[in-house]
């Protein structure tokens, strides 16, 4: 997944011309002001990978394919009901904090929050659930990141073969620039690439 984030709709461009499908955005808002530019791009996946406030859900089900970051039931339900309004299914995947960081969203691996939004999932006929996503903590050696790319797969596999009613766990999105040769050898299928493709963003 390119991770498009303060980068402008020319970039997105360049990186659809090159061969790219797969886009990640953090801020709703900022990617609406892109999406009308773009929306003639064809066979393109645009994934809300930041963190999303309940009042935003609408928005974001209407412009983007999917949601990388559900952390409540009462976000799930935000999203269903503006999803079915769309009549479009929406991709989400469950965001863990696997590094117990306040800083973070994301429900805790062992919470009941996660055992409430697994049980709910059934519930939501426009979401599609497919998965765990994670940010772990930032380590400047990418080794560090081991134990938390394999707790996340042990999630995964634990909550997989509880073989829980329309809930799949064929994605496992995690990895980013500095990491991601990392959470590849521990299951990933989906890696977050920002910077090793577009270079330093701005700050905003």
């Amino acid at each position: 997944m390119a991770v498009t984030k303060t980068h402008p709709a020319e970039r997105i461009r360049e990186a659809f011309a090159a061969g790219l499908r797969l886009f990640g955005e953090n801020r709703v808002q900022e990617f609406a002001g892109k999406a009308g530019v773009l929306q003639n791009l064809r066979e393109v996946q645009w994934h809300m990978i930041g963190h999303l406030q309940t009042n935003k859900a609408g928005k974001a089900a209407e412009i983007f394919t999917a949601v990388d970051s559900v952390d409540s039931v009462k976000l799930a339900e935000r999203l269903d009901l503006a999803a079915r309004n769309a009549r479009k299914k929406l991709g989400v995947l469950i965001e863990i904090n696997v590094g117990g960081e306040a800083a973070k969203s994301g429900v805790a691996p062992e919470s009941e929050e996660l055992q409430e939004l697994l049980k709910a999932a059934p519930r939501f006929d426009a979401l599609e659930f497919r998965g765990l996503m994670t940010v772990p903590p930032y380590t400047e050696d990418p080794e560090g990141a081991h134990l938390f790319f394999r707790q996340l797969c042990e999630l995964r596999d634990a909550i997989a073969a509880r073989k829980l009613s329309d809930i799949r766990m064929d994605v496992l999105s995690m990895g980013m620039s500095h990491d991601f040769e990392v959470a590849i050898e521990h299951g990933s299928t989906c890696v977050r690439v920002g910077t090793a493709i577009f270079g330093q963003r701005e700050i905003r």
